[in-house]
């Protein structure tokens, strides 16, 4: 997810667009709450050892596009505000405490991941006899032990689905273009944010344009603690180079899922050492007098062709793959504007990419 996001970012703005791209850290959570608890730490310190981890495994694998890394916690007051004012335009109402979206004044709840009315409510996301309907989502939940923070509603924490539009907003404005996520974000969380938005600012659409990412599966189950299937980047880093970690992720298209599998990894680490050293050739000074230009055309054409069809990476690859070929096999026959061309045209296909020659 992050290494698509990161190739998106770079491709985005080599077509000259300027691109601000924002992500946030969930640091106010249920799971680092009850860690800081079971050992007897704040939770700002569980928050920031993991939150550096995280910065650590990005910087890693060449993630170098992020503009702005934002913490929830430093959002808590424009999340209370946004719930204010989702209450103040008739979209929420208080109920023991909590405040709740009402989804029945939002008729398009559902429109992103095509559900219906009758669909949404077989669903039953955190039930509660609270709620005036079941598919109604928590925007403020009521809480009197620590950590709570004081609000206009009561004591409580902000729901997960406002922290996000809180910064979001903050940072992109009321409408912005591009959002981003897993497909298992789609619903309820980016759902959720819509309806949020939309209310809060009356302005439609909140996103041009949803962008959601295939899961990352090992024996076509998901990475996951409970089941102790899991990676982490450090470890596969100790294996494989972080070109070898981002071809292999970008082997696939991002819609689709992708499994763990060390032998498409082995055949990422051939194609990170084929670059490597067709990078490596065309530095040498050249003496041949073929002209290959438009070898290097078509392949610069076809690279491109494939980013502009719904970033189809797993194409674009076989382009820089082929001239990687081409140059390693025919540079020392290359003239000097056919090697100046092709340094030029493999270089931008690697720096979109973030392969590091």
């Amino acid at each position: 997810t992050f290494v698509f996001y990161d190739v998106l970012a770079r491709y985005l703005q080599s077509l000259g667009f300027r691109v601000t791209f924002v992500m946030n850290l969930t640091d106010m959570d249920e799971k680092i709450f009850n860690r800081a608890k079971r050992e007897g730490k704040p939770h700002e310190e569980i928050s920031k050892l993991y939150a550096e981890e995280f910065r650590q495994a990005l910087r890693s694998l060449n993630v170098s596009m992020i503009s702005k890394l934002e913490s929830a916690s430093d959002y808590l007051e424009s999340a209370i505000l946004q719930v204010k004012g989702i209450l103040e335009n008739r979209g929420a109402y208080l109920a023991e405490g909590n405040v709740y979206f009402d989804t029945s004044k939002f008729p398009d709840y559902g429109k992103l991941s095509h559900q219906s009315p009758l669909e949404l409510k077989l669903r039953m996301i955190e039930p509660s006899p609270e709620k005036r309907s079941q598919t109604d989502f928590l925007l403020w939940k009521k809480f009197e032990e620590h950590p709570y923070w004081e609000s206009p509603f009561g004591k409580g924490r902000p729901g997960w689905h406002i922290e996000d539009t809180a910064i979001a907003i903050s940072n992109l404005g009321q409408q912005y273009d591009i959002h981003g996520g897993g497909v298992e974000l789609v619903f309820p969380h980016h759902e959720a944010e819509i309806a949020q938005a939309e209310v809060l600012t009356g302005k439609k659409p909140y996103v041009r344009y949803w962008v959601h990412t295939g899961l990352l599966k090992i024996r076509g189950k998901k990475m996951s603690k409970s089941l102790g299937n899991y990676i982490l980047v450090k470890d596969i880093l100790k294996k494989y180079s972080a070109n070898a970690i981002r071809l292999f992720s970008l082997s696939t298209h991002y819609r689709k899922e992708i499994d763990f599998s060390e032998r498409a990894l082995k055949k990422a680490a051939k194609d990170a050492e084929l670059i490597s050293k067709a990078w490596a050739a065309l530095q040498r000074k050249s003496r041949g007098s073929k002209n290959l230009m438009n070898n290097i055309s078509a392949m610069e054409k076809r690279f491109y062709k494939n980013m502009n069809d719904n970033v189809n990476t797993p194409k674009a690859i076989q382009s820089i793959i082929s001239l990687a070929k081409m140059i390693k096999e025919k540079s020392d026959s290359f003239d000097a504007q056919s090697n100046s061309t092709a340094k030029r045209v493999f270089g931008k296909m690697l720096e979109i990419f973030g392969i590091s020659a």
